[in-house]
């Protein structure tokens, strides 16, 4: 029973910033921006019917003062299995058979420790928000610096509205694929960017709910596929291709794997600044840690044997012609009505890996300036449903494409800024500390230079080195008969050792 009461404190008792408190019998408002209009009428929402009106402010310590429940720890896992627990990662599977011509076993264990290694990095930066109490992209000041933090805020938009486009593109195809094509996927589009909308919009506390309860439909319909489908899995052919040449697919594949829980880390500390400060540091990276790689693997390994089945099942292969969404709905359709009412189900679940992506999003539009905090996180999350809605009607003919290019270029500035965080913690924090206070006082924060600089030193790794349809950089050309893509771990290693010795020089020099 206390397990349970201490993911409701964490759903009910953090208010927004903005709704109003009593201190020494006087009515005060917790945020500056209270005194915005908008802001006023955000208030007056969240009051009404809870909508959070909370946005970039830090969480005072004070509304996070009692101790972590076992559900809480619980709780955090939930959100992360639940959130990728969802039809759009099979995409992620599917191009290891189909564009590395990797056989289902090498597939397999490529995905796996990829996906270890992206879900572990977000589960370090997750940790950070119930310490802090601030958003990720806020805690990016302390290692970025005020202006070069921007950078992060932009690209995190990028991913987000990226992420949007291909999660609602992949439940309109699922749900035309249904309807043997006689509706068109701009209508699933619209669903679920809608469904996502009121969601986000929404908050922090529906949120929670939401992914708590979600992922049992998914995961009752994803075994039911699974032994659907199983049967013409290929499990006997192996990877294509000379030894170079399998080698340097093995690689792209792992870090591509990589690329997609790396895409959470600028988000991963957003849904956890309502948690007490006394989290545990290491159970709030076990637990965000092992959903992300559990939701995933779920889904990713059904990919994978799709992927690699299409050239057993020449109907499989007909289907992915036509679109991701189709084979989807070929692979149940031996269940016949129950099988379109699985792949509905799997559409629409989609929407609870989209939900987080919006919010985040909307705490990134709010840090582009001063002038963008002042509108209401609510607004914000609707532009970014409109931008990606709009992006995925345009674009719902090119699925594997856009999601094979953008999601690799995800990973290259994602571990960029890992890394800096990362030493910026051991090296330079590890006695002085964080003034989580001072989120929003540029005179108090680094400057930036050196991170600005490792940025762009791991940049110029990542081109080199990058493997991409578009480019395929020097270094990577050396690999096989078609390449590697080496931009993460090349990008990886460069900022890491550039950014120590020019980290040491600011502050010695400029003292911050």
């Amino acid at each position: 029973m206390a397990e349970k009461q201490g993911v409701e404190n964490v759903n009910r008792s953090p208010p927004s910033s903005l709704r109003a408190e009593e201190e020494n019998g006087e009515v005060i408002s917790t945020t500056p921006e209270a005194l915005n209009l908008l802001q006023r009428y955000a208030n007056k929402l969240d009051a009404i019917v809870g909508l959070e009106a909370r946005g970039i402010e830090r969480v005072p310590d004070e509304l996070r003062r009692r101790k972590p429940a076992v559900w809480d720890y619980f709780q955090m896992g939930i959100i992360w299995f639940s959130a990728n627990c969802t039809a759009n990662n099979m995409t992620v599977g599917i191009l290891g058979p189909l564009a590395y011509g990797l056989g289902l076993k090498d597939a397999m264990l490529c995905c796996t420790f990829g996906t270890i290694f992206g879900s572990a990095c977000v589960g370090y930066i997750g940790s950070f928000g119930p310490i802090s109490g601030n958003r990720t992209l806020v805690i990016a000041r302390y290692t970025m610096g005020w202006w070069p933090s921007k950078i992060c805020i932009l690209l995190n938009l990028v991913i987000e509205i990226g992420y949007g486009v291909v999660d609602c593109l992949v439940a309109g195809l699922v749900l035309s694929a249904v309807s043997g094509s006689n509706m068109t996927p701009i209508v699933g589009v619209v669903v679920a960017a809608l469904i996502s909308w009121i969601i986000a919009t929404f908050g922090i506390k529906m949120f929670h709910t939401f992914e708590r309860y979600t992922w049992i439909p998914q995961v009752v319909v994803l075994f039911i596929m699974i032994g659907c489908a199983g049967q013409h899995f290929d499990t006997v052919t192996p990877s294509s291709g000379s030894g170079a040449t399998v080698i340097g697919n093995r690689i792209s594949y792992f870090f591509l794997s990589a690329s997609g829980p790396l895409g959470w880390t600028p988000a991963a500390a957003d849904f956890y600044v309502y948690f007490p400060r006394t989290s545990s540091k290491w159970l709030i990276f076990g637990m965000t840690t092992c959903g992300l790689v559990l939701g995933k693997l779920l889904v990713e390994f059904i990919g994978i044997g799709l992927g690699s089945g299409l050239t057993l099942n020449p109907n499989w292969a007909a289907a992915e012609n036509i679109s991701t969404g189709a084979l989807i709905v070929e692979a149940l359709r031996p269940l016949g009505a129950f099988g379109h009412f699985c792949a509905v189900l799997l559409a629409l679940g989609i929407v609870a890996n989209n939900i987080p992506g919006t919010y985040s999003a909307s705490l990134s539009f709010q840090l582009i300036g001063p002038w963008a905090a002042k509108v209401p996180r609510m607004v914000w999350s609707t532009v970014a449903v409109v931008i990606y809605t709009v992006c995925a009607i345009v674009g719902r003919a090119h699925l594997l494409l856009i999601f094979l290019n953008f999601l690799a270029l995800i990973g290259y500035w994602t571990i960029i800024w890992v890394i800096t965080t990362l030493e910026e913690h051991l090296i330079f924090r590890r006695k002085s500390g964080y003034d989580w206070e001072a989120w929003n006082t540029q005179s108090l924060l680094p400057v930036g230079y050196a991170a600005f600089v490792a940025f762009l030193v791991g940049w110029a790794g990542a081109v080199v080195c990058m493997d991409e349809t578009y480019y395929i950089g020097p270094i990577a050309a050396m690999v096989g008969d078609y390449g590697a893509d080496l931009g993460l771990p090349v990008a990886m290693a460069w900022t890491g050792l550039v950014f120590p010795p020019l980290r040491y020089l600011e502050l010695k020099y400029i003292g911050r």
